[in-house]
């Protein structure tokens, strides 16, 4: 086989051997010469398998070597993507921010940092203007149209702003500006399930990030497009700065009338406020840039579903609740027996008193009504679902369960206005009755529900929990504190001054109406914390705006003996303020 060799067949041209460098000195030929660093033989190149003949030009096929190094990558796990439900609520990139976005977005950061250092009040209703009009602009650059629901939530919103705009107290500011974050949050994302309500709020706090990216990114592909315009305008700017800078100085050392001058004209900002202030900008800066990027590209966490629970036969689920109801039932007809008998014959009974009675009811009856809509979700999640027999039979165990929870919900309330008319009205007092009569709501929405059926059930929910806390926050509790106990104390001679102390200027109307010294001690404490009238017009609520036009108008006498609580009588065996 020393003749000329054949035409090799069509196919991958292997690689010449001509290529490859020759080896100056003796040793193996060419074509079995050893490469470097790969061990004794040369590495196969890629390209059709060798036959296990011998080749046309008479020379052995090359085995593969041995000794060459794996390729570990192929045994590596593939890096981890995702979660599935990140997959599956993830939103469409959003369009580059427009100029409009910008502008409100730079808007309501300076904002913040001027007028939100200052306090709670009408400011945080004007910081939110232009957050809203920055949302406003992304939504409809992305082709998003408003729907009856978010316009519920975004009316919402700033009536629950208006909160800390017109009352003093604490706790109802708090519960607004939450619930009023939580109704953006909706009307950003349009939620209308379960999942979308418990999680919108969290993905507008995880949009921080991405919306500043976002804000950044559209900013800088502007300022590319337009760096002619621009930069002119920040040379001149910065030199005017310089200028007014070094000849202001050197004008105000020269003459004291023109220092004083200049000093009214410059703004004071004091050092410990510039951290402060810094914070404010940062925060309104975020918030806007992410209440846009949300509205531009919502997540979807409405996609997110429960899967159903395996439903139950009709027996094993309607047995336990059937027995529940015959409880319920009992626990009521013990209750009318008592309410038609009288309490007299009770309490001689039991050797309790009327409000030792109430109050040893009403936390407990609470907590049943709490427990009533959480037995409902779990029947309704293994319910039977057979035919319209199953449907009937749920509608009817269920509907009785809510009808005879409304009953309880009726007693507990009653049982605490037993309690107040013995001890009187504290903000606990009063805000877990707020809280027990919302949940009367829940049950009458879940029953409307169970009868027409409850694709709406969810939104309805939370907005009858923030009409609540915004009746709740309007009504002001330390208000009707003050004005329940006012007129006990004319009915019974009976009050507790030192309890005043610690409410907030929405209780001085009422606190006004009390003879000297209780008027003097009650408002003591009010008249202590205050303030000064330097606050600013947007910090300031109209409850202190009025309770100072009051005290001005009488002054509480600083000399008034409050050793005795004011004249208060307390009860044997009664509880704290606080209970």
């Amino acid at each position: 086989m020393t003749g000329r060799p054949t035409e090799p067949a069509p196919g991958p041209e292997p690689e010449p051997a001509q290529e490859r460098k020759p080896d100056p000195g003796p040793g193996p030929e060419p074509e079995q010469r050893p490469e470097c660093g790969t061990g004794s033989q040369a590495r196969p190149e890629p390209g059709p398998e060798p036959s296990s003949g011998p080749s046309p030009g008479g020379t052995p096929p090359a085995r593969p070597n041995p000794t060459a190094a794996p390729d570990w990558r192929q045994w590596q796990p593939a890096p981890p993507g995702p979660p599935a439900w990140a997959v599956t609520v993830r939103a469409a990139a959003p369009a580059r921010i427009r100029p409009a976005t910008l502008w409100s977005v730079l808007a309501t950061a300076l904002l913040g940092a001027l007028i939100l250092t200052d306090g709670a009040g009408l400011n945080l209703l004007i910081v939110a203007a232009p957050a809203a009009l920055a949302a406003c602009f992304a939504a409809r650059a992305a082709g998003r149209r408003p729907r009856p629901w978010t316009l519920v939530w975004a009316v919402g919103g700033p009536a629950l702003l208006t909160v800390p705009a017109l009352r003093d107290g604490g706790l109802p500011t708090f519960l607004a500006v939450v619930s009023a974050l939580a109704l953006g949050a909706l009307a950003l994302h349009g939620s209308r399930t379960w999942a979308g309500l418990v999680f919108a709020p969290l993905g507008l706090i995880g949009a921080v990030g991405p919306g500043v990216a976002w804000g950044w990114h559209g900013l800088r592909a502007r300022m590319e497009g337009s760096r002619g315009r621009w930069m002119p305008v920040l040379r001149t700017v910065a030199v005017a700065a310089v200028l007014l800078i070094v000849f202001g100085a050197l004008f105000s050392a020269a003459d004291a009338a023109f220092a004083d001058l200049l000093g009214a004209l410059t703004p004071v900002v004091p050092v410990v406020e510039g951290p402060w202030r810094f914070l404010m900008f940062a925060a309104g800066l975020g918030g806007a840039l992410a209440a846009a990027r949300t509205a531009a590209a919502p997540l979807r966490w409405d996609r997110l579903a429960l899967a159903p629970g395996r439903a139950r036969g009709r027996v094993e689920w309607a047995l336990p609740l059937i027995v529940l109801n015959l409880l319920f039932a009992a626990f009521i007809a013990v209750q009318l027996a008592v309410l038609l008998g009288g309490y007299d014959e009770v309490l001689a009974r039991t050797g309790l008193s009327r409000a030792e009675y109430a109050r040893q009811g009403f936390w407990q009856l609470l907590w049943v009504t709490f427990l009533v809509l959480v037995v409902i979700a779990l029947a309704g999640r293994w319910a039977p679902r057979g035919g319209a027999r199953d449907r009937t039979l749920v509608r009817t165990v269920l509907g009785v369960l809510c009808a005879l929870a409304l009953v309880v919900v009726a007693s507990a309330l009653r049982r605490m206005d037993l309690y107040v008319d013995a001890y009187g009205l504290t903000r606990l007092r009063i805000s877990v009755a707020a809280v027990e009569l919302w949940l009367g709501v829940v049950i009458v929405l879940v029953m409307v529900a169970g009868a027409v059926g409850g694709r709406w059930l969810p939104r309805a929910v939370a907005a009858s929990a923030a009409a609540s806390v915004l009746a709740y926050g309007l009504l002001s509790p330390d208000a009707l504190v003050a004005e329940r106990n006012v007129r006990l104390y004319e009915q019974q001679r009976k009050i507790d001054v030192g309890y005043f102390q610690q409410l907030s200027a929405d209780a001085v109307p009422a606190l006004d109406r009390l003879p000297e010294p209780l008027r003097s001690c009650a408002l003591h404490g009010i008249e202590r914390n205050l303030g000064g009238e330097d606050e600013p017009w947007y910090a300031t609520s109209w409850s202190e705006h009025r309770a100072r036009e009051i005290l001005a108008l009488r002054e509480p006498d600083a000399t008034a003996s409050c050793a005795d609580r004011g004249g208060s009588m307390p009860y044997e065996g009664e509880p704290g303020p606080a209970d």
